[in-house]
């Protein structure tokens, strides 16, 4: 088996959104969003999904990125309907509609990477055998998202992760919202949520909100602002956010992947979709603002 940059591991998501009930249906999950960021930024990333036949089609757009695709049949397709109201993009409404199924062991190609991000959409895909196993085979970057967020009848709510201090111990990057740190800490700061987390295992945090996003690394909290002139692209904002990181972890000091990481997901927000643009484009950028 050769080797990747990243490997990314999470099911595929056929998403609505729905702005001021006007319905459109959608790619989505943090290995569709963060994939192509990763390929954008130079890096070489093959992901692992899962989704039903009758969807395969939709990571055509990924192949035609240069990502490398491993994918299972699965008996559906995960998804979530985002509803929005068009005055305020930053506030949603998320229903589940589908479910991909989990995964096992034996699903996880024998790729050797740099980084192994592990992405789920929901609580459910993937377990702590899977990530004590993928933490022998590289530094593993986790969305804590797809451990706490759960299908509950027609609507996602939080639940604990209950394997939380045992799954964290695997986890050398992590990300969560602000929403998440709160859950899972009790504490509204997020300098605190930060080094309460980080005592679990974590080196490094990213932490996102709808001002930006913090990295908590060597006891130290660096912040960058989004600065998105329209939210039309909220959808996929923390998957944009996390693979940015991760992606310029691999060359760069966390102060300056937590730039890149708020330069490329404020042009994400403001457009639905991947982030399609160029390094050279984010480099433009923040050498204006530095």
């Amino acid at each position: 088996m050769h080797d990747v940059d990243v490997l990314m591991i999470g099911n595929f998501a056929k998403d609505r959104i729905i702005v001021d009930g006007i319905e459109e249906e959608t790619s989505g999950g943090g290995v569709y969003f963060g994939s192509v960021v990763i390929k954008r930024l130079g890096h070489s990333i093959a992901i692992v999904t899962r989704l039903h036949p009758s969807d395969f089609h939709r990571l055509d757009e990924l192949r035609n990125e240069g990502v490398e695709v491993y994918a299972m049949q699965a008996d559906g397709t995960s998804g979530i309907a985002n509803y929005y109201q068009s005055n305020d993009m930053e506030r949603r409404l998320c229903k589940p509609i589908g479910f991909g199924g989990k995964y096992s062991l034996a699903d996880i190609p024998d790729l050797k990477a740099k980084i192994i991000m592990v992405s789920p959409l929901f609580a459910g895909e993937i377990d702590l055998e899977i990530l004590q196993s993928l933490a022998l085979r590289a530094p593993l970057a986790l969305d804590v998202q797809g451990f706490v967020r759960a299908p509950m009848g027609n609507r996602l709510d939080f639940q604990y992760w209950d394997d939380l201090p045992a799954g964290l111990a695997n986890v050398t990057y992590l990300k969560l919202d602000r929403a998440e740190a709160e859950h899972l800490t009790k504490f509204a700061d997020l300098g605190k949520a930060a080094n309460l987390l980080s005592e679990m295992g974590p080196k490094e945090i990213v932490l996102t909100e709808s001002k930006g996003v913090s990295v908590f690394a060597g006891e130290k909290m660096t912040f960058a602002p989004f600065h998105s002139r329209s939210l039309a692209g909220r959808t996929g904002r923390g998957d944009t956010c996390f693979s940015t990181y991760i992606a310029k972890r691999l060359d760069v000091c966390p102060e300056i992947a937590c730039r890149w990481a708020g330069a490329v997901t404020s042009l994400k927000q403001e457009k639905p979709g991947p982030w399609k643009g160029s390094a050279v484009e984010i480099e433009r950028i923040i050498s204006a603002v530095t």
